[in-house]
């Protein structure tokens, strides 16, 4: 959500410490606030704001802390980390499934009851026009179809050591086996928030039904090959040099 989605939500909720209140993070707010303590109670924090300190945790607890000091319909513009700031996991009620939710529009940044003006509503058209669609692959965890315009891609958010990640590609591409279905192509990868992010551009209509008829199959040879204890062969060496030049580092 704070790389990769444009425009999506989660739901939680902060612990009895700090008032059992609603929270929903966000990928971003107008203006790029911070947080937001809404008209109805809830509090909206921006994952992709810009937070001081280097410590991105303490950051957003820091946000919700403050956001929930504050009244009804009141958005913090900027964070300022209080020496006890409290980080995001200490906040939050951790029994929460955390599911993702991709949205088409920045209609949730608005209360259902809020007045639409003229101005909200051409806020909100304009950051529509930025969104490129973004969908979860059913069957494929943490992965993204993205119409990127002249192009399809596939960006999967995998949870493992990058080296076994880049070794599993090299792996695949060595057997020609790198691709999810016909026409497709492993183009690179990307690192972000110490997670590995491998990339697949897509033939122009492949879509997301096409990426999960394959997600099952490709799904059990990419998890065979990150599971591969046994060493890299000759010709899975050089081809593991092309796999590592190929990475982009998201900050």
């Amino acid at each position: 959500m704070r790389q990769l989605i444009p425009a999506a939500t989660m739901a939680a909720k902060t612990t009895e410490e700090y008032g059992s209140l609603e929270v929903e993070l966000a990928t971003i707010l107008p203006m790029a606030w911070p947080a937001v303590r809404r008209t109805d109670g809830k509090i909206t924090v921006g994952l992709q704001a810009g937070y001081p300190g280097g410590d991105l945790s303490r950051g957003l607890g820091q946000a919700i802390r403050t956001a929930a000091s504050l009244e009804p319909g009141t958005p913090i513009t900027t964070v300022t980390l209080d020496e006890d700031a409290p980080r995001l996991q200490d906040v939050l009620d951790l029994s929460g499934d955390f599911a993702i939710q991709v949205q088409d529009t920045f209609e949730f940044w608005l209360d259902p009851s809020a007045e639409r003006t003229d101005e909200i509503e051409q806020a909100i058209a304009q950051a529509n026009d930025s969104i490129m669609t973004t969908r979860a692959v059913e069957g494929l965890p943490h992965a993204y179809w993205v119409d990127a315009g002249p192009k399809e891609h596939l960006r999967w958010v995998l949870d493992a050591d990058e080296d076994r990640v880049i070794d599993a590609v090299t792996r695949l591409h060595a057997r020609r086996e790198s691709g999810i279905g016909e026409g497709t192509k492993y183009v690179g990868s990307f690192r972000a928030e110490g997670l590995a992010i491998p990339v697949w551009d897509l033939p122009t209509g492949f879509g997301v039904e096409g990426v999960e008829k394959e997600a099952e199959a490709f799904r059990a040879r990419f998890e065979e090959a990150l599971d591969s204890t046994e060493p890299l062969t000759a010709l899975e060496r050089r081809a593991r040099g092309g796999i590592v030049a190929r990475q982009v580092t998201l900050r």
